[in-house]
């Protein structure tokens, strides 16, 4: 037998050598990555195997010197799952994430990837992974775009200039052929300024770039519009009233609304819009390990959706799975006035999906550098 064990190396930019950065082959991955999930191909953590993965944060006061204190955002996180079909592949995202990193110049979160041989376990490759999650957090917003958007929608608006908002404003040019208008709204200059940089370079076909003082100056009149801000979460409910507040008397009838992220919206217009979330299954689980009112605990939309039927408000049934409408088993968009909102939850699932695609290529193309575990295991 040969026990010899070696994995591939891709640094960043392997990684854009190899495509991480291709929106419209990740997207691809992520509608074929949503079937995955309908059929129960995968596994992820958790009791139920749909757990967003294990966090690690701080207490507020530290009793050991050198821990950590805790702070927006600061955490660190692991993210495993094995995903089936033709990926037949093991894997984990593991970050550490800390907003005072750009204070040194660096991302918020540093993230890295690992795929594992799903029958040995052995590792096949170590990678760079903040464009490979940055790409697929946007390449599900463009399946919701692609499914649920209407077809003529021309202006875009971005609450939330960051790396999540460049990527989904990717997404949706890549889904939505007729978007030639973004509206922006952010806290700073520097990222607005980055923002629209990244559109002129990126995406030409947007002749019309405006940044906005106020949410509601953006969502006026916005056909697609994405929230993608840095949202604190606590047990504290209170913290709901630090998110972005948008009146439904703002929102353009017809709008499609992305959330990776978080907003306040009032009860009364969230029960009027159709819901729909990426996998009902993800929701169940958090709102099992983080109990009602699990939104403010987690910061995503689809937690106030199972919050509202925790209160009687909307049924289950109200909350529509994307891959029952993509393959006709439900409704999705009846009506050039339906309001949608897609919640984006974040699994690791998608990791693997996309990981495993550009590891592929990475392979065919000859990119990455090979590093060896072991020729014999010391102690097998």
């Amino acid at each position: 037998m040969d026990s010899k064990v070696d994995f591939l190396y891709l640094s960043e930019p392997d990684m854009i050598k190899a495509g991480v950065k291709d929106m419209k082959a990740c997207i691809e991955s992520m509608e074929d990555m949503l079937f995955l999930l309908k059929k129960g191909d995968y596994m992820m953590g958790g009791e139920n195997h749909n757990s967003h993965g294990c966090m690690v944060t701080f207490p507020d006061d530290p009793k050991f010197p050198g821990m950590p204190k805790n702070a927006q955002d600061r955490r660190f996180m692991a993210m495993p799952a094995y995903l089936g079909g033709k990926y037949q592949m093991a894997g984990v995202k593991w970050y550490g994430s800390n907003v005072e990193n750009k204070e040194k110049g660096l991302p918020r979160s540093i993230l890295v990837m690992i795929l594992n041989d799903k029958d040995t376990g052995a590792p096949l490759a170590f990678m760079s992974a903040n464009l490979l999650s940055a790409y697929r957090t946007g390449g599900i917003p463009g399946v919701g775009a692609k499914y649920l958007a209407r077809k003529d929608s021309e202006t875009a608006a971005i609450i939330g200039p960051g790396v999540m908002g460049k990527t989904s404003l990717a997404a949706f040019a890549a889904t939505c052929p007729k978007l030639h208008r973004v509206k922006i709204k952010g806290r700073g200059k520097k990222s607005l300024d980055s923002f629209v940089e990244f559109v002129k370079k990126e995406y030409p076909q947007f002749d019309e770039i405006k940044v906005c003082n106020t949410e509601e100056e953006a969502v006026r009149d916005a056909d697609v519009i994405s929230f993608t801000t840095t949202a604190m979460t606590d047990d504290d409910p209170s913290v709901v009233n630090t998110y972005p507040y948008i009146n439904g008397s703002w929102v353009k009838p017809g709008a499609f609304i992305s959330m990776p992220s978080a907003a306040r919206f009032d009860d009364s217009f969230i029960e009027k819009c159709k819901l729909v979330v990426d996998n009902p299954k993800l929701y169940e689980a958090w709102a099992t390990e983080y109990p009602y009112p699990t939104y403010p605990k987690m910061g995503i939309i689809g937690c106030k959706f199972t919050d509202l039927v925790h209160e009687g408000k909307i049924k289950a049934d109200d909350i529509l799975d994307i891959t029952d409408i993509i393959e006709g088993k439900k409704p999705g968009r009846t009506s050039d006035d339906d309001i949608i909102i897609y919640s984006v939850g974040g699994m690791p699932v998608e990791d693997v999906a996309w990981g495993c695609s550009v590891y592929r290529r990475a392979k065919e193309l000859g990119i990455g550098t090979k590093l060896n575990l072991w020729d014999v295991p010391e102690m097998a």
